[in-house]
């Protein structure tokens, strides 16, 4: 890797840290106008950002102004991306589709966000639903769209609860394996995803890609 194209990436990955969408922006445009991939500039740019900011605030050295900022920071920067990304997912057969939401009670989605860019990039039809989500509405959309796969998130450990109610509430309506289930979020372990008879979960969003595709049988 040439080291402009490095020095890209860490000044990407540092534009999230200090949540500056205008210089995030004006990197992601960068990055296109060099040909860098976007999947490249997501993964290798703007995601290590995420990842460290994600990391501060679990140890408690970042609040959530600052993770807040992050967020909106990485979304401009994959808005500017994502016409790039469709371009490569336009050109392959739909993955399936999938219902993204932050459960009810939750309002956190700066993961959830970059996941749904990330599924849409690969082929899937992505419809997010936002934060703030309760259990029938969900259900709902997944029932009018003919969704396969329901992705939830939760960062808070007083809402993970949620993921199980909307799992128990699929069962009771005999709705599964025809809706599969994967959740994530900060607290979220293998333990809880396999307590709580989820699908699958994945630690960030380029796992979540592989495990979407091996729910649907495209992997």
């Amino acid at each position: 890797m040439s080291e402009e194209i490095e020095k890209l990436f860490k000044e990407m990955a540092q534009s999230i840290i200090d949540g500056d969408s205008d210089i995030s922006t004006e990197l992601a445009q960068k990055s296109i106008e060099m040909g860098v991939p976007p999947l490249d500039a997501i993964t290798k740019g703007f995601v290590i950002g995420v990842n460290y900011i994600g990391d501060q605030f679990g140890a408690g050295e970042a609040f959530l102004p600052e993770l807040v900022m992050a967020g909106e920071a990485m979304k401009a920067a994959v808005a500017i991306l994502e016409p790039e990304l469709l371009k490569l997912g336009s050109a392959r057969e739909t993955m399936g589709k999938v219902i993204l939401a932050t459960v009810e009670g939750d309002i956190h989605e700066i993961g959830k966000t970059l996941v749904g860019t990330m599924l849409s990039a690969s082929g899937f039809e992505v419809t997010d639903m936002g934060v703030d989500q309760p259990a029938d509405k969900i259900i709902g959309k997944a029932l009018e769209i003919d969704a396969q796969l329901i992705g939830l998130s939760a960062l808070l450990t007083t809402t993970m609860v949620r993921q199980r109610e909307i799992i128990e509430e699929l069962d009771k309506e005999n709705l599964r394996p025809r809706i599969q289930v994967m959740v994530g979020g900060a607290p979220i372990t293998r333990d809880w995803a396999t307590k709580i008879k989820a699908d699958g979960t994945s630690e960030d969003a380029v796992g979540a890609v592989a495990l979407a595709k091996q729910l649907v049988g495209k992997a």
